[in-house]
């Protein structure tokens, strides 16, 4: 059963680097991975100009248990919603002050990014900008 546990954690620390990779392509800032706090943790957080980004991945080896997009559903998404109220709260980042230089976000956006690991085929990431 370690075993499993281990296999399962290096995949999803397999996909988090790829995902945080890809988010880095399209030209967003990393600022978190892996936050957590007393009531959840949230994969990706990322600066996309003044837009928060809070980024779940979810990454799967097969579809024997449907597709990895499929795993974030509305209960998962709540808890995201709350988890970046946290977030900011924690980083007091809630404000845009341009006459001090300091800038905080004018929106916040929930991206999906998930990704398939078949060994035959590799890698496939399907990104959703804005899934909830």
């Amino acid at each position: 059963m370690a075993g499993t546990a281990s296999a399962r954690e290096a995949l999803g620390r397999f996909g988090e680097e790829l995902a945080a990779q890809h988010l880095q392509t399209l030209g967003m800032t990393i600022l978190a991975r892996n936050w957590r706090c007393r009531s959840g943790e949230l994969d990706i957080v990322a600066r996309d100009g003044y837009t928060l980004v809070v980024c779940e991945v979810k990454t799967r080896r097969g579809v024997g248990f449907g597709e990895p997009l499929e795993s974030v559903t509305p209960r998962k998404a709540a808890r995201l919603r709350q988890l970046a109220v946290a977030w900011l709260t924690e980083h007091a980042a809630t404000r845009v002050d341009t006459t001090e230089g300091t800038h905080g976000y004018t929106a916040v956006r929930f991206d999906v990014v998930a990704i398939l690991h078949r060994k035959e085929d590799g890698p496939t990431i399907e990104y959703v900008r804005g899934a909830f």
